[in-house]
């Protein structure tokens, strides 16, 4: 049995460590791959990971470990999601600015003419806000024009039996946004040779300071609108000069590139930036296990308990439970853990198992899908539960924990794909496989597993519901017989949608 003492310590330093704050004491990022590698490197970098992975933990952790000669500057757009565009835009490039002047005699030496530089770019700016903010009335009769962009648009769950298609409604929109957008940005433009100008004297009056690396974090956070622009002056700022970004998001939810008839917006994956994917999935379980408990143990470390001391809190099927009903991620995974830490071990002496797992996922799910509420834009909500209801009735209909969908559907219908991509990054459903091929129709599929809090009220699964373990060596081979999610599937379960979707999904009708 662990010393109570030592689970205390266990409980204290990972509550604490749940989010990681900017001024908080240092925490490992536990890289089982080559990300903590390049998040130090001299290149641009986009971070890619559904919320909990430990995004913002890559960026500090990155950032205490960099070369003498590097120097980061950190942003988190959170702080920036209610501003305008560009005004946006002069925000960031002031926050950086700003951190260039509160360094720069640590940085690049006591020099007058440095000062001097960082202070007209800080004047600069300060003006450019003022005059967005005016030009922002100017265009306030086009700013309808701009929430109709389709990048933007919000999930419509009715649209999903229509099939739809990309059209070039969306090129035409993308041209709208463009035409508002450039109105605003040509001062900047017109600047930005003379910007770089200035940077490229500050490099090369340093003597120490030879890069910087530019951490821009949560970019999802910014209008949708708005992101592509917002990278693509970022990218044009630092190429050519000793600057690098690292835009740390959500893949699903961010736009960091488009396509104006042939005239790229923004920056292009693996030519303008290498992508950086910590997001571990059921892809590969083994990979995403092996994470969750390297993470753990690590913090076992911290309250003087060695590997073995930590895996004792477990009997059976409990630790690889745990992670399953954490989806993987591990902020949810751990928060999952402390909960059952007080519960069945220090309350109780016992041990974490899969019961006790599968008790907790279901309050979990219901939890998942109040973050979802206070998370999503009010006109979604809606259309997001009734998401939900869809994926978990056809999964309770057909028995299944785990189902695929054609990826050509996927590619042609656009809310469907949306809603998908949106669950995804609520951690409603997880994804389990890519490129599938089924043993009863053509075609290639994408599987999915439905969080295990869906059907946790089943106390026993024998003929009741047929649950495919990620964990199991041949769960491939299974999910190649799972029922397919098709458009047949989609109009008929839509056409019998209850009035109330969220409180049908947690009734314990549709779970009988």
């Amino acid at each position: 049995m662990v010393d109570a003492l030592k689970l205390e310590k266990l409980r204290e330093v990972i509550s604490e460590n749940l989010r990681v704050q900017r001024d908080s004491d240092p925490v490992e990022y536990i890289s089982v791959g080559t990300a903590l590698q390049d998040a130090k490197a001299k290149q641009n970098h986009a971070i890619f990971a559904r919320r909990g992975c430990g995004k913002t933990l890559l960026l500090h952790h990155s950032s205490r470990n960099l070369r003498p000669e590097l120097k980061s500057i950190y942003l988190n757009c959170e702080d920036f999601k209610r501003h305008s565009f560009p005004n946006v835009l002069v925000e960031i490039l002031s926050s950086i600015f700003r951190e260039l002047d509160k360094n720069i005699s640590g940085w690049f030496g006591k020099k007058r003419k440095l000062k001097a530089i960082i202070k007209d770019i800080l004047e600069k700016l300060e003006a450019l806000h003022v005059e967005a903010d005016l030009r922002d009335e100017d265009v306030k009769s086009k700013k309808t024009v701009e929430k109709l962009t389709g990048y933007d648009a919000g999930l419509k769950i009715d649209q999903i039996n229509l099939a739809h298609k990309s059209s070039g409604k969306d090129n035409e929109e993308v041209e709208r946004s463009f035409k508002v957008h450039r109105e605003k940005l040509q001062e900047l433009d017109l600047w930005l040779p003379r910007l770089k100008e200035n940077l490229r004297d500050l490099f090369e009056i340093s003597s120490s300071v030879k890069g910087i690396i530019l951490q821009i974090d949560d970019l999802y956070h910014l209008k949708r609108t708005d992101q592509a622009f917002v990278v693509d002056y970022v990218h044009r700022l630092c190429k050519d000069i000793p600057i690098y970004f690292k835009i740390a998001t959500l893949r699903h939810s961010s736009t960091l590139y488009v396509d104006r008839d042939g005239q790229p917006i923004g920056a292009q994956e693996r030519h303008d930036y290498q992508p950086i994917d910590i997001d571990y999935t059921f892809s590969n379980f083994q990979k995403t296990l092996q994470q969750n408990r390297a993470i753990l143990v690590q913090f076992g470390k911290q309250a003087c308990m060695n590997e073995s001391d930590v895996m004792s809190l477990f009997k059976g099927e409990g630790f690889e439970r745990l992670v399953m009903a954490g989806g993987g991620v591990p902020r949810d995974v751990l928060s999952l853990f402390l909960h059952l830490l007080n519960e069945s071990v220090q309350d109780s002496g016992g041990k974490i198992g899969k019961d006790e797992v599968r008790l907790l996922s279901r309050n979990n799910f219901e939890r998942k899908i109040e973050e979802l509420k206070q998370d999503s834009k009010d006109d979604e909500q809606g259309d997001l539960i009734k998401g939900i209801y869809i994926i978990k009735r056809f999964c309770l209909d057909k028995k299944v924990n785990i189902f695929v969908i054609e990826e050509k559907l996927l590619q042609q219908n656009d809310a469907l794909r949306a809603l998908i991509y949106r669950l995804l990054d609520y951690r409603i459903i997880h994804s389990c496989a890519s490129a599938l091929t089924h043993k009863s129709v053509e075609g290639t599929f994408q599987a999915f597993a439905v969080d295990i809090g869906c059907y946790a009220h089943f106390r026993k699964l024998e003929g009741r519901f047929n649950e495919i373990d990620v964990a199991d060596a041949t769960s491939k081979e299974k999910m190649r017989s799972s029922p397919i999610l098709d458009q047949a599937k989609l109009d008929s379960i839509l056409a019998a949608l209850p009035m109330n979707a969220e409180v049908e999904l947690l009734t314990e009708e549709m779970e009988a």
